[in-house]
């Protein structure tokens, strides 16, 4: 029978190892899966045991096999993330953000699933230089602001602008969804 310090270890080791191997930080794993960076951090020092909740947050949020995550075995095959296992960011009012990126795109190449209510507004500061972002409304008008210039978008327009100034997005008088790609040069 396998100790419960030994299977502590363990899930800290992979945890831990799955991290590094995507070159995140511990910031950038809890803002992925939602779980504190002290919590993180306790979990990988093997100083906490994660509910089951958490554990599966975080290894959605690595991307890696939540049934072997102590057997050490790789996932093979397709890498299916379920809507309802897909992070979530609630970063302005109104805005809901889904991450549908894997974990290890973030700065690189990154993919959201946007939805709006009425009148919402996403506001961002510069990102690094040369990022740009790609949008596509896929219901709904959004207005996009990129520095000094702003568009209109309906249904299934698309608008790649420069995000490394001040951009927004803005929804009018009703509802509106989009798929955002960010795209870090």
């Amino acid at each position: 029978m396998t100790s419960r310090s030994d299977i502590t270890d363990r899930l800290a080791a992979s945890l831990r190892e799955a991290r590094r191997a995507q070159g995140l930080s511990l910031d950038a794993v809890a803002k992925l899966s939602g779980v504190s960076r002290s919590m993180v951090s306790q979990i990988e020092r093997g100083e906490s045991s994660p509910t089951v909740a958490t554990l599966w947050n975080l290894t959605q949020a690595l991307q890696v096999d939540f049934a072997g995550l102590l057997d050490g075995k790789p996932q093979a095959g397709i890498d299916v993330t379920r809507a309802a296992a897909a992070p979530v960011i609630a970063r302005a009012p109104g805005v809901r953000i889904r991450i549908l990126s894997p974990a290890e795109a973030v700065g690189e190449h990154e993919v959201y699933d946007l939805t709006f209510a009425a009148a919402a507004v996403l506001d961002s500061d510069p990102h690094s230089p040369g990022c740009r972002e790609h949008l596509t409304v896929i219901d709904g008008p959004l207005t996009v602001t990129s520095g000094d210039d702003t568009a209109t978008l309906g249904a299934g327009d698309t608008a790649r602008y420069p995000a490394d100034r001040p951009h927004a997005i803005r929804a009018g008088a009703f509802p509106a969804r989009a798929i955002l790609i960010v795209q870090n040069s």
